[in-house]
């Protein structure tokens, strides 16, 4: 037990650092007591307490150290037991209903766009950007992904005209995080990916505005300032310590090839790594299905032919593939009409027959009105029902968001 005379305050995990010692953690649902309070040895200590979902850690400052001993008294002292570890994984870990979890994952996403600016805005000054801040932010994101990735991939397809920037970055690295998981790369590293993809795309904010902004093609020279993003980002970046490679490698290679027809270094084959061809497949699909103010974005299974006819040239044809099954032939959060002419929103995959999803339905385009919301398991042979043809809120005139909230936000 802690010494009551100690004083005792709360940090954020972004403050903590070796030599302090640490009484109790936060994972943001309410204080957790550890076995074996102690101080912290090493940034591998601190690495397992963020990995863990900790949030805040309580500690008591008059026992902070400037460098803590290397014996085996400290070596002992850890801030959590791997006993400590594995419980607050398996509560990290658990995953939730589907309208449980968006319900903190549009809080979740929203505060990420308002960062996103915030980002944005710092480097259009030339000023340091806060990468904790950052790295707190995707890291919840990454948690939201493994308690239900369905939240926040639903979210994702929910575009704002006028926010491209912000949100195309944002969408990217929600992509990326459920496309690593789906391939069971290690959770430290999803997060360094998660962190590489919502950075991939700040360098634009160096790009003049009548090029960043056109609504139109871009002639050569435009187009040779606008390539220029990624050298600004990786150029930023070089700037800010504690970077891990991999999340320089995401910003780097977005744009390359395996073909050699990328840029900015023409890299081919091999010289591409394997996150450098799956940034490009997600940045590419997300930049397809985007709406922009001079263009409406396209369905996914549009998207996912292009990105299909363009491998093995363009794009790794093992990866997209395995990107097309990670999101599904139609992914959460699709607006699509049925045989029945019952229209309504991807609520949930069917793995195992990919083209009979779960689908919540809200509108009747036969009558032109609103209907009873139920969610349909199109594999289940009572509703006698299929897709049709994914469709936008325009063309029946809907108000996707208001269905949107009354679909996943009750």
């Amino acid at each position: 037990m802690s010494d009551p005379e100690h004083q005792t305050q709360s940090i954020p995990i972004s403050q903590l650092t070796t030599g302090m010692y640490v009484i109790s953690v936060n994972t943001g649902k309410g204080e957790i007591k550890i076995k074996s309070e102690g101080y912290i040895s090493s940034q591998d200590g601190i690495k397992k307490l963020k990995l863990a979902g900790v949030k805040h850690v309580t500690v008591d400052p008059t026992r902070d150290k400037n460098k803590p001993k290397e014996d085996k008294q400290t070596s002992v002292k850890e801030s959590l037991s791997a006993i400590d570890l594995a419980v607050i994984k398996e509560k990290k870990n658990k995953t939730v209903a589907l309208g449980k979890e968006m319900t903190k994952a549009h809080k979740l996403y929203n505060g990420a766009k308002d960062l996103q600016k915030k980002i944005l805005s710092e480097i259009q000054q030339d000023k340091e950007i806060n990468i904790s801040e950052i790295r707190e932010n995707t890291d919840a994101i990454v948690d939201s992904i493994f308690r239900n990735q369905d939240a926040l991939s639903c979210l994702s397809r929910l575009r704002m005209k006028d926010e491209y920037l912000v949100e195309h970055s944002l969408n990217v690295s929600i992509l990326m995080s459920i496309f690593a998981k789906h391939m069971k790369l290690d959770e430290p590293l999803i997060r360094d990916l998660a962190l590489g993809a919502f950075l991939h795309d700040i360098g634009k904010i160096k790009v003049p505005d009548e090029v960043l902004h056109k609504p139109g093609k871009l002639i050569d020279e435009e187009f040779v300032l606008m390539k220029e993003h990624v050298n600004h980002g990786v150029e930023v970046l070089k700037e800010t310590p504690d970077l891990p490679d991999v999340t320089k490698e995401v910003v780097a290679q977005h744009h390359e090839r395996i073909d050699g027809n990328g840029y900015p270094n023409g890299l081919s084959n091999d010289e591409v790594s394997l996150y450098g061809r799956m940034i490009a497949i997600v940045d590419s699909y997300d930049a397809m299905t985007a709406e922009r103010v001079y263009k409406s974005g396209m369905h996914p299974i549009k998207a996912f032919k292009i990105l299909t006819s363009n491998s093995p040239t363009s794009y790794d044809a093992g990866l997209v593939e395995k990107f097309i099954g990670c999101l599904g032939v139609y992914p959460v959060g699709t607006l699509v009409k049925l045989k029945s002419g019952k229209l309504g929103l991807i609520s949930k995959l069917n793995f195992n027959q990919p083209l009979k999803p779960f689908v919540k339905v809200f509108y009747s385009a036969r009558l032109n009105q609103a209907i009873p919301m139920e969610e349909l398991d199109l594999s289940k042979k009572k509703y006698d029902d299929q897709i049709d043809s994914c469709i936008k809120p325009e063309d029946y005139n809907l108000n996707l968001m208001s269905f949107f909230k009354m679909a996943f936000l009750q």
